[in-house]
């Protein structure tokens, strides 16, 4: 494909990221996603138009408030130049197409489950509730999904980690799997089709494991060992779905 094609993705793509930022900041506080317009947290200087152009803005303006001078978090240009990345892979995959506008929202879904969970160790409805109904909804136009390996997919990947929940609450009397996580795992179902849930679970299983050895290895105390499950299931569905294919060769040809 001509990197020129992939132009208008980039542009889309990291205008889309900088919306994204507003959703990550806003939605786990209970604020307007659409009003009022994005000001600073400090000083609550309105931001002008041309100090919200995606990365170039940030840079420009060296990572600052014009009006504080208070430090803008380089989250915001990395999810701009990560929206920019995921809309570069949706049009490399299925070009200007429905399938690739699709594939973007939910990629972009993802991102935002990453970053709020993360750091407010919740995953918002709005978001999985509504990407369930995408899901299994476009699953009756995808060519590379069935409507019931869609709907399969949501029940036994919000079922498989509610069951792994029940069973470590009763073993050890205390919730082990939030309901953010299961209906995470209920959307990425549905989207991935129930043959790449094993393959999510256990890649977010290894990347939560690694994170978990790093906070014990670092002392950082008990209390900050617990891991924000959703934002490591979130990046492991977009992987698998990127490379679901081949993985799911690789693993039939080696087992």
């Amino acid at each position: 494909m001509d990197i020129l094609v992939l132009i208008p993705a980039v542009l889309a793509g990291s205008v889309f990221g900088s919306f994204l930022n507003v959703v990550i900041y806003r939605l786990p506080l209970g604020i307007s996603i659409v009003r009022p317009r994005s000001s600073c947290t400090r000083c609550s200087r309105q931001i002008r138009w041309y100090e919200n152009i995606p990365v170039i803005s940030y840079i420009l303006i060296r990572g600052r408030c014009r009006g504080c001078g208070e430090k803008i978090s380089p989250r915001y240009p990395a999810v701009e130049l990560l929206g920019a990345l995921i809309a570069v892979v949706a049009v490399y995959r299925s070009g200007y197409s429905v399938e690739s506008l699709i594939s973007f929202s939910f990629l972009m879904a993802l991102l935002a489950v990453t970053f709020i969970d993360w750091e407010h160790r919740i995953i918002p409805d709005e978001i999985s509730l509504t990407f369930i109904a995408i899901g299994i909804a476009w699953s009756l136009f995808d060519p590379h999904l069935s409507f019931p390996d869609s709907l399969f997919g949501a029940l036994a990947g919000g079922g498989s980690l509610w069951l792994v929940g029940t069973l470590y609450k009763l073993a050890r009397h205390k919730e082990g799997m939030g309901g953010g996580d299961v209906k995470l795992m209920g959307m990425i179902g549905a989207f991935l089709g129930i043959k790449l849930i094993l393959p999510v679970i256990v890649t977010a299983s290894f990347l939560g494991s690694v994170y978990g050895i790093y906070l014990l290895r670092s002392k950082k105390g008990e209390a900050q060992t617990s891991v924000a499950f959703g934002s490591f299931l979130a990046p492991a569905a977009a992987v698998c779905m990127i490379f679901g294919s081949r993985l799911l060769s690789w693993y039939f040809t080696k087992f």
